[in-house]
C-alpha cells in the first residue's frame, strides 16, 4: 500500500469515527483541525472555464450538475479512491454513509439535491461542503475540492454581494498553505483576464502550489494555438501547465463515455500539429497522475507532522469514546442496571455537593445563618406590640368585666398575634433551601459526565428529582407550620411566673388619685404588658430560630441525601418499554 493510500485510508477512518461523534462535539472538530492540515487540491476557475469537465474527465465518470450560469454553489469535496482491476464503481457521500450509490446518474442528482437542502431552490451559494467519495479502477488517490466559479457581476435572483461572496469562499481554500492550486483557465481566452491565475498568483506568488491547467483547446481560432502559455512563456509557474480537451457538448448530449473521451482526447494531442511534441504530458489522464505524484511527495515530505497529528486526534477520539461509555446492552435487565448506575453517579455528585465535596452546599447554611435570622429581626413587632394596640387588644379581650390583676386573655392574644408572624419566614426558609436543592441538581446532572450522551434520561431523572424535593418542601412547610403553631398551642407558663407581679397604686377610696395620674400610671401598665409580650417573643424567636433549620433539614436536605429517586427507582422497574426510550442518544 502506498503512502497516499495508507493516510487517505488513515483520514477516512478518522472521518467515520467523527461523524458517529459529531452529535457530542469535539468529532468533527478533531476532523476538521486535521482535514486543513493536510494537502489538499481545490479547483479554481472562473463560470465555464471547464472546471466540471475537468473533474468529469480525472474521475471518467459523468457526474456533476451541469447548467448556465452557477451550477456549483457549496464546495464539493471529491475524494478518489483507486480499487482493484474488476470492481465495481460506486460513491458514498458523507452524510449518506452507508448508501453505495452505484448509478452516476443518482450522484448527480443527489448533489443537486444536498445542494438545495442548504441554498435552498436559488442561486445562493453556502461554504458548506459536500463530502464524497468515489471508488474505482480508472482513478488515482487523490482529493480535490470543487469550488464555485468566479464570477464579476451578480445575474438575477442572486445578491449583490455574490461577486465577493464567492471570492471569499475560494480564498478561505487557496489561501491555506497546505493547499495546492489547480487554476482553471480557457485556451479560447486571454490568460492576462483569467480568474483563475489572477486570485492563484495573489495568494501564491512564488508559484510553487499552483498547478495551471489550460481547457478548451480545440476551441482557439484556426491558425492559433496555446504553446506560450503552455511551454511556460507567457506566464511561467514552478510546474508545468497542462493542457486538456474536453468533451463537445454534442458528446455531453449523447452521453458519450468517458474512456471513449479520454481516448479522444489521446488521439487529439497526438495527431495534433501543434502539440504532437507535448502529448505525452497533456490531457486528463496525465494531470490526475501528475496531482496524484505531487500529493503523495507532499504528504511524504510532511509525514512526520501529519502522523503526529492524526495520532493525535486518534487519542482525541478514543478519549471521548471512553469518556462516552461502553455500548448499551440490549436486554431488559442489562438496561435497567445501566440506567441504575447512571442514576448513582448523578446521585454520588450530588451528595458531594452537599457534603461539601463540591460547591453549592453551603449555600443552604447561608438561608439558616443569614436569610432567616434577617427575616425574623423585620417582622413588625413593635406595630404589633405599640401601646395604642396593646391598649385595644387587652381591653377588647377584658370585654364588660376588666382584669383584676394581670390580662391572661389579653396576653395570650397578644402573644397568638404576635407568633402568627413567624409562618413567613419559616415558610420562606423552606422555598429557599427548596430553590437550592433544584440548583443543585441541575448542576449535578450537567457535571455528570456519564449522563452526558443521554438527554432523555437527563430530563427524565431531572424531573423525578424535582417531584421529589416537591414532595419534600410540602412536608417540610407542615412541619414548620406546625412548630409554630406548637408555640401558640402552650405557652410557657414558667416564664410569666417569673415575671415581677405588678402592684398599682393609683389612690385609695378615701382619697383618690387625680385623672391624669391614673392616665399616666395606665399607660405604664399597657407599656409592662407589651415589654412582657416581647420578652416572650423573643424567646420563641430565638426557639425557632434553632428549630426551623433542624426541621427543613430534617425533611429536606436528608431526604434529598438519602432517598432522592427513590420513588423513580420503583417505577423504572416496572417500565420496561421506556428503558430503551431513555437510553436513546
Amino acid at each position: 500500500m502506498t503512502t497516499m493510500e495508507s493516510l487517505i485510508g488513515l483520514v477516512n477512518r478518522i472521518q467515520r469515527a467523527c461523524t458517529a461523534l459529531g452529535d457530542y462535539g469535539g468529532g468533527e472538530q478533531a476532523f476538521s483541525s486535521l482535514w486543513d492540515a493536510l494537502p489538499s487540491v481545490a479547483v479554481v476557475g472562473g463560470q465555464s472555464s471547464g472546471k466540471s469537465s475537468v473533474l468529469e474527465s480525472i474521475v471518467g465518470r459523468d457526474f456533476l450538475p451541469r447548467g448556465s450560469g452557477i451550477v456549483t454553489r457549496r464546495p464539493l469535496v471529491l475524494q478518489l479512491h483507486k480499487t482493484e482491476e474488476g470492481q465495481q464503481e460506486y460513491a458514498e457521500f458523507g452524510h449518506m454513509q452507508r448508501r453505495r450509490f452505484t448509478d452516476f446518474a443518482l450522484v448527480r442528482k443527489e448533489i443537486s439535491d444536498e445542494t438545495e437542502r442548504i441554498t435552498g431552490k436559488t442561486k445562493q451559494i453556502s461554504p458548506v461542503p459536500i463530502h464524497l467519495s468515489i471508488y474505482s479502477p480508472n482513478v488515482v488517490n487523490l482529493t480535490l475540492i470543487d469550488l464555485p466559479g468566479l464570477t464579476k457581476v451578480a445575474v438575477e435572483g442572486q445578491p449583490e454581494s455574490i461577486v465577493q461572496d464567492i471570492e471569499t469562499m475560494v480564498r478561505s481554500y487557496v489561501e491555506k498553505p497546505n493547499c495546492i492550486i489547480l487554476a482553471i483557465s480557457p485556451a479560447n481566452q486571454d490568460i492576462a483576464t483569467s480568474d483563475a491565475i489572477k486570485l492563484a498568483r495573489e495568494v501564491d506568488p512564488s508559484g510553487d502550489r499552483t498547478f495551471g491547467v489550460l481547457t478548451k483547446l480545440d476551441l482557439m481560432d484556426k491558425g492559433t494555438n496555446a504553446l506560450d502559455v503552455l511551454e511556460g512563456r507567457s506566464y511561467r509557474l514552478q510546474h508545468p501547465w497542462v493542457g486538456i480537451v474536453n468533451r463537445s457538448q454534442s458528446d455531453i448530449n449523447k452521453n458519450v463515455d468517458m474512456i471513449i473521451a479520454r481516448r479522444k482526447e489521446r488521439e487529439y494531442f497526438a495527431t495534433s500539429p501543434d502539440y504532437g511534441h507535448l502529448a505525452s504530458k497533456m490531457g486528463s489522464e496525465y494531470l490526475a497522475k501528475l496531482l496524484s505524484r505531487h500529493l503523495e511527495s507532499v504528504i511524504r515530505a510532511r509525514i512526520p507532522s501529519i502522523t503526529s497529528l492524526i495520532n493525535k486526534s486518534i487519542d482525541e477520539l478514543e478519549s471521548e469514546m471512553d469518556h462516552l461509555g461502553r455500548p448499551i446492552a440490549v436486554d431488559a435487565g442489562a438496561q435497567l442496571y445501566t440506567i441504575l448506575e447512571l442514576c448513582r453517579a448523578f446521585d454520588r455528585i450530588f451528595k458531594e455537593h452537599l457534603e461539601g465535596g463540591r460547591p453549592g452546599g453551603d449555600r443552604i447554611y447561608g438561608v439558616f445563618d443569614n436569610q432567616l435570622p434577617a427575616a425574623l429581626r423585620k417582622l413588625p413587632f413593635d406595630r404589633h406590640l405599640s401601646l395604642q394596640n396593646v391598649r385595644k387588644i387587652v381591653s377588647e379581650a377584658d370585654g364588660y368585666q376588666p382584669h383584676l390583676i394581670a390580662p391572661e386573655q389579653g396576653y395570650r392574644r397578644l402573644i397568638e398575634g404576635s407568633l402568627n408572624y413567624f409562618r413567613g419566614p419559616a415558610e420562606a426558609s423552606v422555598d429557599a433551601v427548596h430553590f437550592v436543592l433544584k440548583e443543585l441538581v441541575r448542576k449535578s446532572i450537567g457535571e455528570c459526565q456519564e449522563l452526558k450522551r443521554f438527554p432523555t434520561l437527563q430530563s427524565t431523572i431531572a424531573g423525578a428529582a424535582n417531584e421529589a424535593l416537591e414532595r419534600f418542601r410540602e412536608e417540610s412547610k407542615k412541619t414548620v407550620i406546625r412548630l409554630v403553631d406548637m408555640e401558640s398551642s402552650y405557652l410557657t407558663v414558667d416564664f410569666f411566673r417569673k415575671l415581677p407581679q405588678e402592684v398599682e397604686k393609683v389612690g385609695n377610696p378615701g382619697n383618690p388619685a387625680p385623672a391624669n395620674t391614673i392616665d399616666r400610671i395606665s399607660d405604664g401598665h399597657f407599656r409592662r404588658i407589651a415589654s412582657n409580650v416581647s420578652s416572650y417573643i423573643n424567646m420563641v424567636s430565638e426557639t425557632l430560630r434553632n428549630s426551623i433549620p433542624k426541621a427543613v433539614v430534617y425533611c429536606q436536605v436528608k431526604e434529598a441525601k438519602q432517598c432522592l429517586l427513590n420513588y423513580f427507582y420503583t417505577q423504572i422497574g416496572k417500565k420496561e418499554v421506556l428503558r430503551c426510550h431513555f437510553l436513546r442518544w
